[in-house]
């Protein structure tokens, strides 16, 4: 595609573009005014853009009571979260090994989450927020690891059994949500899972799978098989191989691929809704306030759609890097 060199092409697509961004950011930027607004404020017949900030809503969400001292704790959380996300961010200037770093920092984040209801006394939006990391975490985590050995063996399979496999997974991925809700609600019932975070996981195995399968396969498929060819000569199997020399390399593909997953896994509503009743995740906790018609519900929504969002723009924002990364491989042939 060739570059616009007119000025005024070039100002119209530039104003396109801003006009685009602030079109997107306006409903999270007006969700998130509402998170801080009074009940009154809120519900204003005329908008409000200038009013008195209040955490209360935030407060109401995921506390049950203010403890006394609850600024001092505040400040220790925050500081505690600053000092964990400026180690990932600075990891590699810190002369220690990266592993033994991020190891600390799960460490850290893993205790954090532990204490908090030992600190305070959490309300029920702190539970939902935890069964979201637990289900996120563990669907990512199985996903990737079937999806990169999968992956890896129908990019390097070239027979009949390699193609049918991967059509079959592009079908299975095609079917609707409520294909899979009436097998595994009868699993769950029939093993006692059900409202269990180990059905909700492997659902979302089941529904993400084709897709981290299909997105790792082209990924290894630009990967020279002459890589692992040397190492196997050199005395290494295959699996060792794979481990040790393909899988450095595919690390931005393996995280764009890990990010996606996430995504589905952290924003599913409607598997999450009719497999459990009470170990809810955020996107079915937010839909308590949404479908209510107590008018106070109005800036909890928006407190907990605020408070469900930012985890997830920081994660993006520390994987920006890899996530272009592995967007951009393959695009470029030598």
């Amino acid at each position: 595609m060739d570059k616009v060199k007119s000025p005024l092409g070039r100002s119209l697509i530039h104003g396109f573009l801003v006009l685009f961004a602030i079109y997107s950011f306006i409903p999270f930027f007006w969700t998130a005014l509402q998170s801080f607004k009074s009940l009154k404020d809120a519900n204003s017949r005329t908008p409000k853009f200038i009013f008195t900030p209040t955490w209360d809503n935030y407060t109401d969400l995921w506390l049950r009571a203010v403890p006394e001292n609850g600024a001092t704790i505040a400040y220790f959380l925050l500081m505690a979260v600053v000092v964990l996300i400026c180690l990932l961010l600075f990891a590699q200037y810190i002369p220690i090994r990266n592993g033994v770093i991020y190891a600390f920092v799960t460490f850290g984040f893993i205790a954090l989450l532990w204490g908090i209801p030992r600190l305070v006394e959490t309300a029920k939006f702190y539970d939902y927020f935890i069964n979201t990391i637990i289900v996120t975490v563990g669907t990512v985590v199985v996903s990737i690891s079937i999806g990169c050995l999968a992956g890896y063996s129908l990019a390097r399979y070239t027979g009949m059994a390699g193609v049918v496999v991967l059509v079959a997974a592009l079908g299975f991925r095609a079917l609707p949500r409520l294909a899979f809700i009436l097998p595994y609600y009868w699993i769950g019932t029939a093993t006692h899972l059900l409202d269990t975070h180990l059905l909700v996981i492997l659902t979302m195995v089941a529904v993400n799978q084709p897709f981290t399968i299909w997105m790792l396969r082209s990924f290894f498929m630009e990967i020279p098989r002459e890589l692992e060819e040397s190492a196997m000569v050199d005395g290494a199997n295959r699996l060792t191989a794979f481990i040790k020399v393909i899988i450095p390399i595919m690390w931005p593909g393996i995280i764009s691929t890990a990010l996606f997953s996430l995504l589905l896994a952290y924003n599913e509503f409607l598997l999450v809704r009719l497999l459990t009743q009470t170990n809810w995740t955020l996107p079915v906790a937010i839909s308590r306030f949404t479908g209510g018609e107590d008018p106070r519900h109005l800036t909890l929504a928006a407190a907990s759609a605020v408070s469900a969002t930012i985890p997830i723009v920081l994660v993006i924002l520390f994987f920006q890097k890899n996530l272009v990364k592995g967007l951009a491989a393959g695009a470029v042939k030598g």
